[in-house]
């Protein structure tokens, strides 16, 4: 099966989804949010030894809230948690939220990378950026978006090169939507060994991330566990992501849909989920295709998932942007 993208290649290419990004260039960090239009179906894999969350225990399929209003994904370590407190401050004033005693409360789950060792500023008072970052996001939403250093990608590396926020998405043959969005920021490399080529090539649609497919032959460094830094600890890396679907879902299918997805980034980052990593996948299921899936279809859309994760996070690192203080440098210069 061709896989084939849809007209944006991001995530809002599937039907009810905004994405909004903020950031603060002196800090060298941001945030991106995902707004659901409507309240969509969710689910959450952590597979990551060292992630930093909120509001995700909601998610699993035998608690109580079926939908989210938001997802949250943000720099600044346990700081960048804040970033869903504006997020959820901008959504009650637009009066979205869970109606509960007369009171709306936003939905709004986020995860974080940790970005405070990338050249950026960090000295900024009693309280960090990222709940006004949060609030801001929120006001920018829009289907159109920019990828690389933009949101929560502002200050995310990888091993060798400048990370960033990557997004891409799927059309299959009987007109669902799958679409995803990845902050990446992992431990480990998104190309092999040394050279321009990226793991996820074999996914590649077009030139999406430079048209150079695998190396051929593969380098001889291309085993290599290549770190981001030479004494990595645990906190100082992550992946986070959202995949995300028009088709009808149930919160376990869209769980399995979140495990699935980890597939892309076993395929893009070589080593991931490692007991330093974060690594993380929301899911939503929009449901406006208006479309059950029935067991092969399903099989297909996990395939797809994991497919359009990998183009995801390959992308992010491809249309990485150059600043003031980098410590690494971008993909282009490689």
């Amino acid at each position: 099966m061709a896989y084939r993208a849809g007209p944006r290649n991001l995530i809002t290419d599937v039907a009810g989804l905004l994405v909004g990004n903020a950031a603060d260039e002196k800090v060298k960090s941001g945030t991106t949010v995902v707004l659901c239009e409507e309240p969509a179906v969710a689910g959450v894999q952590v597979l990551g030894g060292a992630p930093g969350t909120r509001e995700t225990d909601l998610l699993e399929p035998h608690n109580l809230v079926e939908k989210v209003d938001a997802i949250v994904l943000s720099g600044g370590s346990a700081f960048g948690l804040d970033a869903a407190s504006g997020v959820q401050a901008a959504l009650r004033e637009k009066g979205i939220g869970f109606e509960i005693a007369g009171m709306r409360v936003p939905i709004a789950p986020a995860a974080i990378v940790f970005d405070l060792a990338n050249g950026g500023d960090k000295g900024w008072g009693r309280y960090p950026p990222y709940r006004d970052l949060g609030f801001e996001a929120v006001e920018r939403v829009a289907a159109d978006f920019t990828l690389g250093t933009a949101g929560a990608g502002t200050g995310a590396l990888t091993a060798g090169l400048k990370g960033g926020l990557g997004s891409a998405s799927t059309i299959l043959p009987n007109g669902v939507t799958v679409g995803a969005l990845a902050i990446a920021n992992g431990v480990g490399s998104v190309t092999i060994g040394r050279t321009r080529h990226f793991w996820a090539a074999p996914f590649e649609i077009g030139d999406e991330f430079g048209g150079l497919g695998l190396a051929h032959p593969l380098p001889a460094d291309a085993q290599d566990v290549r770190l981001k830094s030479r004494e990595p600890r645990p906190g100082e890396n992550t992946t986070i992501a959202i995949i995300a679907t028009d088709a009808v879902m149930t919160k376990a299918a869209a769980k399995r849909l979140a495990i699935a997805a980890h597939d892309g980034f076993a395929r893009a980052i070589w080593p991931a989920h490692t007991p330093i990593d974060g690594d993380l996948v929301f899911a939503l299921a929009t449901g406006r295709s208006g479309r059950t899936l029935n067991l092969d279809e399903a099989i297909d859309l996990y395939a797809a998932a994991g497919a359009t994760m990998a183009r995801a996070i390959a992308r992010g690192v491809h249309a990485a942007t150059p600043s003031a203080e980098d410590v690494l440098p971008v993909w282009s210069e490689r």
